[in-house]
């Protein structure tokens, strides 16, 4: 067996392992072939593949209800962790909208994320909107049928505009369409800090933010849950990996921790 099909077969057996530890409809949709391809591709970046066993790339896409036809928008990419999954899954038949943040005077990641996916083999075509403050067409309004942003929320609080974002969200999606949203769970007995500066949200401050903006909550996920993050860190949650904010102090005993607790949350926009 090559190395390729040990990786996809080890994949299946994850997905089927965590939609049977995973109780109700929230991993009732276990990842179809071409997802499970994907993931298992040896043209992954290394450092990604290695995060995969805290970030269940596989069951969470398949969670949030992914097909290779849809039209998916993923927000505010990073370094292309998941466009690397994404843009490969969707390139045949789907239809792929990343939105960028708007470059600052001091950098350019959009720009530096353009060109590290420019022209890149079986990728397809990768279509760049903006989102940022006063920028919110992330996509041709009803177009979309799945919304992604990992791990960003946090950030929008910061700048102040989360609710504009939700609203943006909302805009791009068909109706019944899907919005997934993972985040750094904040501690539910400690008031949510509206500027989110240690990176943590409470998981019913998220939730509220999206009925407001008309969305309707469609399913949990634990698959990113640690019970070992206690939430309370000297350089909040990016004190933990893969940051280690911290350098060499302590560097052992947040390793030993792991990436943050985090939620997926899924969301619906109404049929009507």
């Amino acid at each position: 067996m090559t190395i390729a099909a040990r990786q996809f077969t080890g994949l299946a057996a994850m997905v089927v392992a965590v939609c049977a530890a995973v109780p109700g409809a929230a991993m009732a949709q276990s990842a179809d072939a071409a997802l499970l391809a994907a993931v298992a591709s040896p043209a992954r970046t290394a450092k990604f593949v290695a995060r995969d066993p805290a970030r269940h790339p596989a069951p969470e896409l398949a969670f949030f209800g992914l097909r290779p036809n849809a039209t998916v928008v993923e927000i505010w990419p990073g370094g292309g962790y998941w466009t690397e999954i994404l843009a490969p899954y969707l390139a045949a038949n789907g239809t792929y909208y990343v939105a960028l943040p708007p470059p600052k005077a001091d950098e350019d990641a959009a720009g530096k994320f353009r060109a590290k996916f420019a022209g890149k083999a079986g990728f397809g075509a990768i279509h760049y909107t903006v989102l940022g403050k006063g920028q919110y067409d992330i996509a041709p309004p009803g177009s979309a049928d799945v919304v992604l942003t990992f791990r960003n929320l946090h950030n929008w609080m910061y700048d102040g505009d989360a609710e504009q974002v939700f609203a943006a969200f909302f805009k791009a999606l068909k109706p019944g369409g899907i919005l997934g949203v993972e985040e750094h769970r904040g501690l539910a007995t400690v008031p949510q800090d509206p500027k989110a500066q240690d990176g943590y949200v409470r998981q019913d401050y998220t939730i509220a933010l999206a009925e407001k903006a008309g969305f309707v909550l469609a399913g949990s996920s634990e698959l990113d849950a640690n019970p070992k993050d206690t939430k309370v860190w000297p350089k909040g949650v990016w004190t933990l990996p893969p940051t280690y904010e911290m350098g060499a102090v302590d560097h052992a005993k947040y390793e030993a921790i792991g990436e943050a607790d985090n939620f997926i949350l899924k969301f619906r926009k109404p049929a009507q």
